[in-house]
């Protein structure tokens, strides 16, 4: 077993998931302040701290994925955040994509940037303290799209980019993210996701990455977010499963699910049923961001004080998400 390949089942292993709190300054003022709290520094660390100090960081979270601010932070608690985040047995990671730009030759799609200067960056953030990464492509789908451009541009990005991360002795988070808007049907997310993972997995090889070695955060197969052909949610966890059992090689050990504007709920349930329907050696786990924090953020935004308030119902969420990556939940436990 490898080095990589124990940090990554480290991050997996019984039902734990990966908390993705690797929100952009940008996107985090825009959460914040859609609950009327004002987004400064002090206040994203303090709702960020308040969920690393929760309780189910020991037996949920397996990995935190972390902004290039909040790496670099001191927790009230005066030790460094990544420090708080190991103290519970979770591994730190870090967002290393400098985001999504208009692809040259496809101006509707964008491609992901940020490999300039890599493998520098890598060595701080593995000084203080990362030993996993994540680099998010995203494609849109419509009759046209993803283009060839597309699918091929954002999978040698992928690779170059895991390829500089194993160097540097971390585990890249693979996260090829076709995107839910639109009104495609189920049957295109699914042609377009495999046509996307086919060619990722090619690129992957062509770099010699040790596949052993990553976490694949791949969207769900689902019905455009405008679509009015929506699928049962056993639907979705079958044609999902189809998929990445036609499409990842067996080397990979875990897939990490991103929640991809379905909601908290949407997004435990499905991952419970491909839990229940898994027929696979893959660990099938979330590592998720608003479908986590969604409703603990509201619940903080009326006191940012009531730190204990707030983690009880991160706490609720997250363990939902564990049973449900292990196939055990169901919607009566939400009540309780």
């Amino acid at each position: 077993m490898s080095e990589l390949n124990k940090i990554a089942l480290k991050i997996l292993s019984n039902g734990k998931g990966i908390l993705a709190a690797d929100e952009s300054t940008g996107t985090m003022t825009k959460r914040l302040e859609s609950v009327n709290v004002t987004s400064s520094p002090e206040n994203r660390l303090l709702f960020r701290e308040t969920l690393f100090s929760s309780e189910s960081m020991k037996n949920c979270i397996g990995g935190v994925i972390l902004y290039d601010e909040t790496i670099k932070q001191t927790a009230n608690s005066k030790q460094k955040i990544p420090e708080l985040i190991s103290s519970f047995n979770a591994v730190p990671g870090i967002k290393v994509d400098s985001g999504a730009k208009v692809l040259a030759g496809s101006p509707e799609e964008k491609i992901t940037e940020g490999l300039d200067g890599l493998r520098e960056r890598l060595k701080d953030y593995y000084k203080r303290g990362a030993r996993f990464t994540k680099w998010r492509g995203v494609y849109n789908i419509s009759d046209k799209y993803p283009s060839k451009l597309s699918i091929h541009s954002n999978a040698h990005a992928l690779a170059r980019y895991s390829s500089i991360v194993q160097e540097c002795k971390m585990v890249p988070i693979v996260e090829p993210e076709v995107l839910m808007d639109g009104n495609h049907s189920a049957e295109d997310c699914f042609d377009k996701t495999s046509a996307v993972l086919k060619k990722c997995f090619e690129e992957l090889a062509l770099h010699n990455i040790d596949l052993a070695g990553i976490i694949l955060k791949p969207n769900m197969i689902l019905a455009g977010a405008s679509s009015d052909k929506k699928l049962s949610n056993e639907d979705v966890a079958k044609l999902t499963l189809k998929c990445l059992k036609e499409n990842v090689p067996s080397e990979v050990p875990g897939i990490a699910f991103l929640s991809g504007g379905q909601s908290e709920l949407e997004a435990t349930e499905n991952l419970n049923l491909i839990n229940k329907y898994n027929d696979t050696n893959f660990i099938m786990t979330y590592s998720y961001g608003r479908a986590l924090q969604q409703s603990a953020l509201k619940f903080w935004s009326k006191d940012i004080k009531n730190i204990q308030g707030t983690q009880k119902i991160f706490n609720h969420r997250a363990n939902m998400c564990t049973l449900a990556s292990q196939g055990k939940w169901s919607a009566e436990l939400e009540k309780k």
